[in-house]
C-alpha cells in the first residue's frame, strides 16, 4: 500500500505540473504576437491537456474534482513559468522569453517523469508515464524549432539548402 499511495502523490503532481503548464502555454499563446508562434503555443496547450488526462485516468484521488473541473479552475498565481511570463510581458520580450522558459520546462519535466517512471511498479501506469516522456521530448524539439525560426537561426527545412551552399 505504501508504493500506492507514493503513486497517487506523484499522479497528482504530474497532473498538477501539467496543469501549470498548460496554463502557460494559453498565457503565452494570448500574449504572442505572430500567428505561427500563438498555434505552436496553442497546439502545445491541447497536448499537454491530453497528457494531464492520461495520468488522471490512473488518479484515485476525489481532491481534484473532476477533470474538467480541475483543468477549468483558475491559473496559480504563484507559478513561477506565469511570473516569469509576467515581467518579460512587462520588459516586452515575451515572446522570446517565453519560448526559452518552455523549453527548460518542458527539459526538466522531461527528466523528472522518466526518473519517475523508473520507479514505476504498474506496467499500465509506467505506460502512461513513458509515453508522456515522449510526448514532453516532442514537444521540445517544437519548441526548439519555433525558437530557432524565430530567432533567425537556420531551420531544420532550412538545412538542404545551407549544406548544399
Amino acid at each position: 500500500m505504501p508504493q500506492e499511495l507514493k503513486m497517487q502523490e506523484a499522479l497528482k503532481q504530474a497532473i498538477t505540473a501539467k496543469k501549470n503548464l498548460m496554463d502557460f502555454y494559453l498565457a503565452a499563446a494570448e500574449h504572442t504576437q505572430h500567428a505561427e508562434g500563438k498555434k505552436v503555443f496553442q497546439r502545445l496547450a491541447v497536448e499537454v491537456r491530453e497528457n494531464a488526462n492520461r495520468f488522471f485516468s490512473y488518479y484515485k484521488g476525489s481532491d481534484l474534482g473532476s477533470f474538467p473541473e480541475f483543468m477549468g479552475t483558475p491559473p496559480n498565481p504563484d507559478s513561477a513559468m506565469l511570473l516569469e511570463l509576467q515581467k518579460a510581458v512587462k520588459e516586452d520580450t515575451h515572446e522570446r522569453r517565453a519560448r526559452e522558459i518552455a523549453l527548460a520546462e518542458e527539459q526538466d519535466m522531461e527528466q523528472n517523469f522518466r526518473l519517475l517512471a523508473t520507479r514505476i511498479i504498474d506496467p499500465a501506469v509506467r505506460s502512461v508515464f513513458d509515453k508522456v516522456v515522449e510526448e514532453t521530448r516532442a514537444h521540445y524539439q517544437i519548441i526548439e524549432s519555433e525558437y530557432a525560426r524565430t530567432m533567425g537561426m537556420v531551420h531544420e527545412s532550412d538545412m538542404d539548402t545551407y549544406v548544399r551552399e
